[in-house]
């Protein structure tokens, strides 16, 4: 008789698990508002509405700078964040990246190695490029809103790569899900008595609910993003105050004035600290940023050491997901209202 009730309080604990854990849409309700969030009704006119703002700002930022590509620039920006600000409020997405990026940085002291690992190679090859004329001359002669393009798009060439990329780590974590698995992921969380009673019962097959609907896999896929993502900030913002205090110190103004073929100017108050150093270190770490992203989903040893411990724990949440989807399952076969029903 109590039976369902504790059903229930179980399944809810275990939803509120899955949030703390960075995995909402893998309950019912949190999938059916994120679907509600992105009916056009409701995403189209805060399209234009954010399209027409950062519009007049763009131009108004590129009239006043005589620069006209700051309105493309303002536009990009304002509409990316903006839909980055959509899907984390509306479609409920914050435990997402609260949850990646808390795990990023509470566990930098594994990522440090590995990033001090990947940075000697990384800052001998931009170092060259940092002492090249050539370089100096393209990214000092960019005006603002064209170098903001420039790291806009090494960005956005970045997170394209590992869209294309992650899906192939996402699509691992389900294939080889067992019971050994089901009893180990369930370990410590609300389902850990479910997991091993339902493994011991011969009509039960928990294992079976291993295959990811749509907003469950954009869930893990976004977990990796945003894991990665922080991580190649890490490495970008590494090589750009490199490079200020390595120019600083080495980059005299006659020679930045031979390479640039123009005066510089220093910052006010900061000597040796000009804005072509500004620029050509902004250009140089975004381009690492790139390269650091593909070498890091592309190289195996490096692959493994920043997705070893993040798959370790999205497989735990497809084991857990599989108990609670067999638990939700009986809860509707009795009629129950169930906690995560829907």
């Amino acid at each position: 008789m109590h039976a369902p009730v504790a059903d229930d309080a179980r399944l809810s604990a275990t939803e509120r698990w899955f949030a703390t854990h960075g995995l909402p849409f893998f309950v019912p309700a949190a999938r059916t508002q994120a679907r509600a969030a992105l009916r056009p009704r409701r995403v189209v006119p805060r399209l234009v509405l954010v399209g027409v703002a950062t519009l007049l700002v763009g131009v108004g930022l590129a009239w006043a700078g005589s620069d006209a590509a700051l309105a493309p620039a303002v536009l990009l920006t304002g509409g990316g964040l903006a839909v980055a600000a959509y899907v984390v409020v509306a479609l409920g997405a914050r435990p997402i990246v609260a949850w990646a990026v808390g795990r990023t940085l509470g566990s930098f002291r594994q990522l440090l190695p590995t990033v001090t690992r990947a940075l000697p190679l990384l800052l001998v090859f931009v170092t060259f490029l940092f002492i090249n004329a050539e370089v100096w001359q393209m990214a000092a002669s960019l005006p603002t809103g064209l170098l903001w393009l420039t790291v806009l798009l090494f960005g956005a060439m970045a997170v394209v790569f590992l869209l294309v990329r992650l899906p192939e780590e996402v699509g691992r974590v389900d294939d080889n899900v067992d019971d050994t698995l089901l009893l180990t992921a369930c370990r410590g969380t609300p389902l850990e008595g479910d997991a091993a009673r339902l493994v011991a019962d011969e009509g039960a097959d928990p294992a079976r609910h291993t295959e990811l609907g749509r907003f469950e896999r954009w869930n893990l896929l976004l977990v990796l993003l945003v894991v990665q993502g922080v991580q190649v900030l890490v490495v970008a913002a590494t090589i750009f105050l490199f490079f200020l205090v390595f120019g600083v110190l080495t980059m005299r103004p006659e020679v930045a004035e031979a390479w640039t073929g123009g005066p510089v100017a220093s910052v006010p108050g900061l000597p040796g600290l000009t804005a072509e150093l500004l620029a050509v270190s902004v250009f140089l770490a975004a381009f690492s940023g790139l390269y650091f992203t593909v070498v890091a989903v592309t190289d195996d040893t490096f692959r493994g050491q920043f997705f070893s411990g993040v798959l370790g724990e999205l497989e735990r949440a497809i084991g857990v997901r599989a108990v609670y989807r067999e638990m939700l399952e009986r809860d509707a076969d009795r009629g129950g209202s169930g906690a995560g029903a829907g």
